[in-house]
């Protein structure tokens, strides 16, 4: 089987929180050993392909730039496909609306000027936030998500809340359910990451933490797939899965298992 690449998530496979998993380094070293080209995809919102860079750069792994990207880089491209005239209220972080504007997209202040409502994490989400979106997006309004994460992998084995606990808040007072959510495993996520990697997905390795985004949308377009058991699921989470994972690893520095047989 030819492999060319491989899109590798951040928390919970790299990282959690500010600490480099066991093995993490030596996995990239592998990957990179065997010609691989590589993508850092992670569903958290909040920085953009080059922050990822330099975050990870400073963990002190070999990534080069142009190698992340993450659910605010797939949010901020379908908007500026599809909405790039259109004013956006946003519920969600200040490193997020930057992204946006950097776009050139609008965003406004007042949820009774909004084109196209956008949830996701903030860490100050509260009742004022329900009572706005109630404003922003009646019926007809456009209402997307960042990412379906309801939770992510802090140090100390600890979870925090993510974008998914928050969009469905805001989709529960809503009444419906947001028309896209635009981070793994969505369509436009998928075609982000072929589209940075350059490589066909039947030659694509797909390395996370999560069944239900990372291994998904892998599993959906054909890629092999790998799960570590160093963030959210173990193999316990398996027979419930609609994905049946090709590899199960403790960690991403068990990777090289996968190689030898691959390359």
């Amino acid at each position: 089987m030819t492999v060319g690449g491989a899109i590798i998530d951040l928390d919970g496979t790299v990282y959690r929180g500010d600490e480099l998993l066991p093995g993490a380094s030596t996995g990239v070293d592998a990957l990179r050993d065997v010609g691989l080209d590589l993508l850092f995809f992670s569903n958290n919102p909040t920085k953009d392909g080059d922050e990822y860079v330099e975050h990870l750069s400073g963990l002190g792994l070999d990534v080069r730039p142009g190698e992340a990207c993450s659910a605010g880089v797939a949010t901020t491209e379908y908007l500026d496909e599809h909405h790039a005239d259109d004013t956006v209220y946003l519920i969600g972080s200040e490193a997020l609306a930057d992204q946006l504007r950097s776009a050139g997209l609008t965003i406004t202040d007042n949820p009774d000027r909004t084109d196209v409502l956008v949830a996701s994490w903030t860490p100050t989400f509260g009742y004022e936030d329900l009572d706005d979106a109630l404003r922003a997006a009646p019926d007809g309004t456009p209402f997307l998500g960042t990412d379906p994460d309801r939770v992510f992998p802090e140090a100390n084995d600890r979870f925090v809340p993510g974008s998914g606990a928050i969009i469905g808040s805001v989709a529960a007072v809503l009444g419906r359910e947001p028309d896209a959510i635009l981070g793994k495993p969505s369509e436009a996520s998928l075609s982000l990451a072929l589209d940075r990697l350059g490589v066909p997905p039947a030659e694509c390795l797909v390395v996370g933490d999560r069944l239900d985004t990372d291994l998904a949308m892998g599993d959906r377009a054909g890629m092999t797939t790998v799960l570590v058991c160093s963030g959210v699921a173990d193999p316990e989470d398996i027979p419930d899965s609609n994905v049946d994972p090709d590899y199960v690893l403790d960690g991403l520095g068990d990777i090289e298992t996968v190689l030898d047989d691959l390359v």
